[in-house]
């Protein structure tokens, strides 16, 4: 098993303390926090040990789990991973992209692994789709959530839109050729809603709009391509995918045929992928567990959060401007 600690004792690093205290993959070694009094009261509460400093908790494992606010990323992982560390780092993975390029480096340089918390990629719907998914060419995509004051120190581009950012680029085999974007700022004082629209190379359109003032959640992307249309529901788990082929020559009762302008006739037809229910959070952890002990790459790597994370700032860049 190895020996793993976690850095920030929030909202999401209480969640990582819990899954990884239940790992039959890791051994969970403790925690520290810099807020005295929340560390105490996590402490006392759920029996975790608490480090009374950063270095001494680097020093004492295997793997670092980093949960911390934004701006401490870099920090965090740069004393970890020069210290031979692997480093778990949620989303978005720096503040900055040349902090993101130097982690890069780093971990090349240490021979450590790094795998950046991008959870949506383990979301049961969406990978019992994302292999069908195959040279979209259009992709629509909204998250939408109710208000919650955690999360408002960064433009809801990093908050929320990065999500769906990464996604995209997991699926779309190509550079991004522009990028133009709108928002406003309701209660925060960076955009609180934000549309962005981006044009890849290879004739790719992904239409992006992130809220976090809604009335109700929504975490829904369409992909469409030749001959089908996906459907993912990250909120419900649920997905739909519709695929058009020839037409039979006799068509059955029940068979949904168009037919255009020119007589061609397509049978329209569903699938419905197995959508298996799982913990994402735990997943992701377990894999990057599993990418160490294997010696495989981990299956969202400090290079793809890096790429997510160099768009998601053009897209503030066009809200800026």
């Amino acid at each position: 098993m190895l020996k793993v600690g976690v850095l920030g004792a929030g909202h999401l690093g209480k969640i990582h303390l819990r899954l990884l205290n239940e790992s039959d993959k890791y051994d969970l070694v403790g925690f520290y926090d810099p807020d005295a009094i929340n560390a105490k009261k996590t402490e006392d509460e759920f029996g975790y040990a608490s480090f009374e400093n950063i270095n001494t908790l680097i020093d004492a494992v295997d793997v670092v789990d980093i949960v911390t606010p934004t701006l401490s990323h870099y920090d965090c992982a740069k004393k970890s991973i020069e210290k031979g560390r692997h480093i778990f780092i949620e989303k978005p993975i720096t503040n900055t992209l040349s902090e993101a390029e130097e982690l890069i480096s780093l971990v090349e340089k240490h021979h450590v692994k790094g795998q950046v918390g991008h959870v949506e990629r383990f979301n049961p719907a969406f990978t019992s789709v994302k292999s069908a998914i195959q040279d979209p060419m259009f992709i629509e995509t909204h998250r939408l959530a109710e208000f919650n004051p955690r999360g408002t120190d960064v433009p809801v581009v990093l908050d929320l839109m990065i999500h769906d950012i990464d996604a995209i680029l997991s699926v779309v085999d190509s550079n991004v050729k522009q990028i133009n974007a709108s928002g406003v700022a309701v209660i925060s004082n960076s955009p609180d809603i934000a549309n962005a629209r981006i044009e890849f190379e290879n004739g790719c359109v992904a239409n992006l709009t992130a809220s976090r003032i809604s009335m109700k959640s929504m975490r829904k992307s369409r992909f469409f391509q030749r001959d089908a249309y996906i459907s993912v529901d990250f909120l419900e788990k649920k997905v739909e995918v519709v695929k058009m082929k020839d037409a039979p020559e006799t068509v059955g009762d029940f068979d949904m045929v168009l037919q255009n302008a020119e007589g061609v006739k397509r049978q329209i037809y569903f699938e419905n992928p197995d959508v298996i229910p799982n913990n994402a959070i735990l997943d992701e952890l377990e894999t990057f567990a599993d990418a160490i002990t294997s010696n495989t790459t981990p299956r969202v790597t400090l290079r793809d959060g890096a790429n997510a994370l160099k768009v998601a700032l053009q897209v503030i860049d066009c809200l800026e401007k």
